[in-house]
Parts: C-alpha cells; structure tokens; sequence
C-alpha cells in the first residue's frame, strides 16, 4: 500500500513540475508599446565642396565623422511616424586650394594656390561643431521587431566652436584658428534612408562658410555637400 501511495505521490509531483514549466514557457513576453527608435547615430561621410571661386578647386580627402543623440517623440499610436531632435557632435576636415592667411594688419588673406608655379606639401581646414539635429521620421517599426525600413529628413542647426586652416610649404606653416568673415553658425538640410543597419545619408548647406571674404573681387562662399553612411543604435 505504501509503495503504491509513493508511486501515486511521485507521479502526481511529476505531472505538477511538468504542468508548472508548460505553463511558464507558454507566457508570452509583454511588447513595449510605448517603444522609441533610433536615438543614437554615428556618421561617415565624403565631402563635396560647391560654391568655389573660379579656379580654385577641391584637393585631397575631405571627409567626416558625426554622433550624437536624438530623442525620438512618436506621433500615432503605431509609433512608426515620429519628430527626433537632439544635441550632436562633427569632425570635418576639407581639402582645397584656397590659401588662408592674414596680412601684417591682422585681416584675412585668401589666395588661389591651383597655379602650378605654386608649390606645397598640403592645405586644408578643419572644424569642429555643436549640432542640434531636427528630423521628421517615417519607418516601419514594429515593437518587436529591429530591423526595419527608414526615411528621416529635416534640418541640422549647428555652430563652429573650433576651426583651424593649415597650410604646409617645406619647412613653412601658416596655422590661422581665428578668421572673421567664417561663419561659425551653420544650418543645413539633412535626408537618411535605408533599412536595418545601413542608411545613406545626405547634408547640404544652406549657408556659406565665409561671409563678406573675397579673392581677386570675387565672392568666396564654399558651400558643403555631405555624402556617407549613417548608422542608429536603439
């Protein structure tokens, strides 16, 4: 009688655990509906310098690196259409033939160096900027799901807080940081498309980025066409 109230008890504890574990694994995992997307962003980009006086042409590489937080602010109750805005940070570096120096009276100098009289080793300038990115966002997200498709477009605010042109000639260097006619403040619009991890991305400026500068009588603008690869985290 004992052995058969044991095999009975055994059994009965068996089908409990077992009933227990069905039970567990059939619970399903709860979806975040209130989920946001895309809120970190690293960029690589290819620069295209447009707007050049004549002559003067681009040289060498000019590229950059962008990152950044962007907080995402859904729209409708899928959360597929959503406004991000947020605060970034850009490395740029752009190579051309426009010299940038100053005179003995401390005003800005800029000369044309595509003359192939004119020899140098390199010249080009870089910057540094605080972005405030603003973007409108359409994607197909789902809240369980990570890859999707994406189209963001919207403006790109931004301020130069770091500018330096160096020019090396031999064993001669001219380093200007501080030039008036730059345009530190900087706005621009911004287009990203593509799906899951890869996205191509577009800037262009909509402002110069020298203002009041001339060469030989002849407006020195330099507007910047950005083309590369945008890549989001959560």
């Amino acid at each position: 009688m004992k052995r058969i109230l044991f095999f009975t008890f055994g059994l009965f504890s068996m089908w409990s655990s077992f009933s227990q574990t069905t039970a567990l694994d059939s619970i399903i995992k709860p979806v975040d509906s209130l989920y946001r997307e895309d809120q970190f962003y690293v960029g690589l980009t290819f620069h295209l310098l447009g707007d050049l006086p004549e002559s003067v042409a681009q040289s060498g590489f000019s590229g950059g690196v962008h990152l950044g937080f962007i907080r995402d602010f859904p729209l409708n109750k899928r959360r597929n259409i959503a406004i991000g805005a947020g605060l970034g940070w850009s490395l740029n570096s752009y190579g051309q033939e426009l010299f940038i120096g100053e005179d003995e009276n401390n005003n800005t100098i800029f000369r044309n160096l595509s003359d192939p009289e004119v020899d140098y080793d390199f010249n080009r300038f870089s910057t540094q900027l605080v972005e405030l990115p603003l973007e409108f966002r359409w994607r197909t997200s789902t809240p369980d799901s990570y890859k999707f498709w994406r189209i963001y477009t919207g403006f790109r605010l931004g301020y130069i807080y770091y500018f330096k042109s160096n020019f090396k000639q031999g064993s001669n260097q001219v380093i200007q940081t501080d030039v008036p006619e730059l345009e530190r403040l900087r706005l621009g619009t911004t287009f990203t498309f593509g799906y899951n991890t890869f996205n191509f991305h577009v800037y262009y400026s909509l402002n110069p980025f020298f203002k009041d500068a001339q060469l030989n009588n002849t407006p020195v603008g330099i507007s910047t066409f950005k083309l590369g690869l945008m890549f989001y985290i959560l």
